[in-house]
């Protein structure tokens, strides 16, 4: 279990540090355009998921000692940390210079984390085929992304106040722990995926894929939960930042530390949903969670800024006091969506391999493929249409950034869509996923070998 959980270590900090501080990182310190900072994350999500269905085919097709996915983890651990860390580098020039190395960039992290991703997800359905012990694998999994992304939070937090200068720093502390981590994971894998289930050798075009998961309606299902409850959860990812320092209007420095918050109670839900679903159901615990996750955002509308008068993040003292009196609602509800939000990790995947044992042929590597392809477009797309609402509604990008993100005053339209981007957009995604769900037998139905 702990060999595995490393596994998503790498992938899991890369996404938690790109989703909370890419889009500030863009437009304050690197200098660029909402909308251009918008563009730059769905070229980021729109790649990541285009090249999963090949890479998931290469993978399923791949003949080693070690069975197919371990060559493509290995393989791949170097050139993520490598991309990883290069990513948080602004190169001299002017916008175009700039957008154009970070499209390269972004080309070069998502295939390494592809590479590493997919075969590694794969991998949770091969080893077992037990439904218990798929939940644990997968809560182990996230527990370790969890961890990771806890970690990244923390280093970027202790570094990003220096502005350009951390964030290069943190890049290359990140990747370094992205390598290893991964590579430590494939050192403990090996003997078990030497032994674990291996798909069936066959050629399958993608009209044929898509004539299989089009017919598989437990995989429709799974696959709209994962895609409207990651949406809700990706959207609020890059503007948690800037809904802290421009609508509640904290401190920067403090603000940064409100994202290991989130991470440390997303941590907490994890173990507790996976206790919760073995006992009572997975269903259940997707309800709950997912409930306790729309009101906090709902909640998360009504904030009123914070006055801080002649306090600062320096200030100890001065922000113990602050933290007990005026940060507590705020500090409640991101403990209240952080907590609901965990279900996002731990429930669409542990749903999964019911849809996968669905299917006579069990390709796992397709399934796992194309949820993650059809997600990451969709994703795509509403952060793009995150940097062209932000655009329009007229906020306004920093040129010198000297911390994680620079208060600049706003105009109240753009106020106002930062509230709905982290509030009641998501809370409305993650009922309608629940809504979804209805009718789904939650036990033991794995075992039918039939598509329904």
């Amino acid at each position: 279990m702990s060999s595995y959980g490393l596994g998503d270590a790498g992938t899991g900090l890369a996404a938690s540090q790109l989703g909370f501080y890419l889009f500030a990182f863009f437009t304050c310190t690197a200098g660029l355009p909402a909308i251009i900072a918008g563009s730059l994350l769905m070229v980021i999500k729109l790649w990541d998921g285009i090249n999963d269905p090949l890479i998931g085919w290469l993978s399923d097709h791949t003949r080693s000692r070690w069975g197919p996915r371990l060559p493509w983890i290995i393989g791949a651990a170097i050139p993520l940390g490598t991309s990883l860390a290069a990513m948080w580098w602004v190169p001299p020039g002017g916008i175009s210079q700039k957008t154009l190395y970070y499209v390269v960039m972004a080309v070069l992290l998502m295939t390494a984390y592809t590479s590493v991703n997919l075969p590694y997800s794969a991998l949770s359905i091969e080893l077992t085929t037990d439904t218990a012990i798929r939940t644990r694998l997968n809560a182990a999994r996230f527990t370790g992304s969890i961890i990771a992304s806890l970690s990244g939070l923390i280093v970027a937090s202790l570094l990003t106040g220096q502005g350009e200068s951390g964030y290069s720093q943190m890049g290359r502390i990140t990747g370094t722990i992205a390598t290893l981590s991964t590579l430590i994971c494939c050192w403990g894998l090996a003997p078990y995926a030497k032994t674990a289930q291996r798909p069936k050798n066959q050629k399958e075009p993608i009209k044929y894929q898509l004539s299989r998961i089009l017919k598989n309606r437990k995989f429709l299902k799974v696959l709209t939960l994962y895609l409207l409850l990651w949406c809700g959860l990706q959207l609020m990812q890059p503007v948690a930042l800037i809904y802290f320092v421009q609508v509640i209007q904290i401190p920067s420095k403090l603000s940064t530390w409100m994202l290991v918050l989130f991470q440390v109670s997303a941590l907490i839900g994890l173990q507790v949903w996976s206790i919760y679903s073995n006992k009572y159901g997975r269903l259940k615990a997707l309800y709950l969670g997912g409930s306790l996750w729309a009101t906090g955002c709902i909640l998360s509308m009504l904030l009123s800024p914070i006055s801080l008068g002649n306090l600062n993040s320096e200030n100890l003292t001065a922000i113990g006091t602050l933290i007990n009196v005026q940060m507590l609602p705020l500090i409640g509800t991101i403990i209240v969506v952080g907590f609901g939000a965990s279900t996002a990790y731990l429930i669409p995947w542990s749903l999964l391999p019911d849809a996968v044992d669905a299917d006579p042929d069990k390709p796992a590597g397709i399934y796992t493929a194309w949820m993650v392809l059809i997600q990451k477009i969709g994703i795509g797309l509403s952060i793009q249409l995150l940097g062209i609402l932000l655009s329009i509604s007229g906020y306004q990008s920093a040129t010198n950034c000297s911390g994680a993100l620079t208060f600049l005053e706003q105009p109240q339209s753009a106020l106002l869509t930062v509230r709905l981007c982290m509030g009641l957009i998501p809370a409305l995604l993650v009922i309608i996923g629940l809504r979804g769900m209805k009718g789904w037998p939650d036990r033991k139905t794995h075992l039918k070998n039939n598509i329904s």
